[in-house]
């Protein structure tokens, strides 16, 4: 799906709202940019809910490295 957007004079822009839709994408998501080789990459990064986070945290793990791992949307 090609959708194309015009950079503002702040450098801003809008998702199209296929894409939007699309994706679910809503007010509070990310947005990463990642720059490679090719070009750039724009993917979205859903806000976690607290459904989605019970259960990452196990009793005898590491609380710092289960946050960080749950803030790189991993589970």
């Amino acid at each position: 799906m090609l959708s194309e957007t015009v950079i503002s004079k702040g450098y801003q822009t809008v998702v199209p709202a296929k894409i939007r839709k699309a994706h679910k994408i809503i007010p509070g998501d990310v947005l990463e940019w990642i720059d490679t080789e090719k070009g750039i990459i724009v993917q979205p990064r859903k806000k976690r809910t607290l459904k989605d986070i019970i259960g990452l945290v196990k009793a005898d793990g590491d609380a710092v490295e289960s946050k960080k791992q749950a803030q790189k949307g991993h589970k």
